[in-house]
């Protein structure tokens, strides 16, 4: 015999008492869904990391690696000879190397991190404070003159027992300048190094919230970068994954994985000759971070190449660091760290091509799909967010331009934005 309800003259068989029962069962996983599944918010990544020793840095940085980086192009025959000698297609060439040279003349550095760390060594403890406090002091001279990168921050010193003290002291010492001389540049960036555990990611949670208490800042205003570097973070003792733990332990904390090839590498006994961004353990363990983060908004970034684009061995390793930059875009990873002003040139010619290639495809698909028009390909819903997000991407890293996107789709950098992540509308 069917129970239930009436409604609209159709006869359902579940009562109010079974939804009732479906929806107490699920009442954690909507919390979980909603609270450590938030996506990405809409912001800009940047396409590099670019890493500099703390007492390297000033505040014309930014603009001195632009000029090394456009000097090293006209001493290699101009970018369209770097385009041809890396492999990339002459029409591709063609619609990328001005927007390149703009790059390196307007914005050479996207993100800028100040390194304490590995970069730096140790310099005993009154030339450190001095360092972190003299960082801080020439962020805000460097963005009061316009010469900051949209993203800057340090990488302190890690949470193990031997350095710990000496970063957090690093850490209290750049934020509290900061504060005390302009106050935080919008796009800091705060990098916890060769963390291995989860109680580390949650130590440095609850160091940034006493921060923000003891200045007055927002609760969240200060989020940090965690960087992937050992192999306990990947598969910790228990037999589980600690790195996908992360996000439920520092709720909103946490802005990005990144990954360290060569400490991750050496971790694993990889010989240094062979330790790399495409060797097999460092595959596993993107991978593994990819799966940890998919849905939470972190982002990702890979790490770098050693082989840098000197001497006589430039054109070698232009074509190392083009085809490994490609590489990971197609893998997922939109963000990579970059050690050199001569790295630049191909970071962006790498990057705008792999746009470039696939806009046209994208837009088209796209389209398609926002004026139900039938095509080859059918695209479901997630798949419109990812091609929407792919040529976003496009436009921020100035590979694409707006009105070209306009023209193709008829919609505004607003409207593809709340196309790529639709939650933004609701927000």
């Amino acid at each position: 015999m069917v129970t239930g309800n009436i409604s609209g003259g159709v006869r359902t068989a579940l009562s109010a008492a079974d939804l009732a029962r479906v929806e107490e069962r699920l009442v954690a996983t909507d919390e979980l869904l909603a609270t450590a599944y938030p996506g990405d918010d809409g912001s800009r990544q940047p396409v590099h990391t670019v890493y500099v020793p703390a007492d390297r840095y000033t505040p014309e940085l930014s603009t001195m690696w632009g000029r090394a980086a456009l000097a090293a192009v006209e001493e290699a025959g101009g970018l369209e000879a770097i385009a041809a000698s890396v492999g990339l297609d002459s029409g591709i060439a063609a619609a990328v190397v001005p927007r390149v040279r703009d790059k390196l003349e307007r914005e050479p550095i996207e993100d800028l991190r100040i390194d304490f760390e590995d970069g730096y060594g140790d310099r005993g403890d009154d030339v450190e404070d001095a360092d972190a406090v003299r960082a801080a002091k020439r962020v805000v001279a460097a963005a009061g003159a316009g010469f900051a990168p949209p993203f800057i921050g340090i990488r302190f010193k890690c949470f193990e027992a031997p350095t710990r003290a000496r970063g957090i002291r690093t850490l209290d010492l750049f934020v509290t300048a900061l504060v005390e001389h302009g106050g935080l540049p919008d796009g800091l960036v705060l990098t916890l190094p060769k963390v291995s555990t989860v109680a580390q990611v949650e130590a440095m949670a609850e160091v940034v919230g006493a921060l923000e208490r003891a200045h007055g800042l927002p609760d969240g205003r200060l989020r940090f970068e965690v960087q992937v570097e050992t192999p306990q973070l990947i598969l910790g003792a228990d037999g589980t994954s600690p790195v996908a733990q992360l996000a439920l332990a520092a709720p909103g904390r946490i802005s990005a994985l990144h990954y360290g090839t060569y400490d991750y590498s050496a971790s694993l006994q990889i010989a240094a000759r062979y330790q790399s961004m495409e060797h097999p353990v460092a595959d596993l363990a993107k991978e593994v971070m990819q799966l940890a983060v998919a849905g939470t908004g972190i982002r990702l970034s890979d790490g770098s190449t050693n082989i840098l684009p000197i001497g006589d061995r430039t054109e070698e390793a232009w074509r190392l660091h083009a085809r490994l930059i490609r590489r990971s875009l197609e893998r997922g990873y939109y963000q990579g760290w970059d050690l050199h002003a001569h790295q630049l040139p191909t970071r962006y010619l790498a990057t705008y091509a792999f746009f470039r290639e696939g806009c046209p495809e994208a837009s088209g698909r796209l389209r398609n799909y926002l004026e139900r028009t039938p095509g080859a390909v059918l695209d479901e819903p997630a798949t419109a967010r990812a091609l929407a997000d792919f040529v976003l991407r496009g436009v921020e890293c100035g590979a694409v331009g707006e009105r070209e996107i306009v023209a193709d789709l008829g919609i505004d950098r607003r409207a593809l934005t709340l196309l790529a992540h639709p939650k933004l509308a609701k927000g």
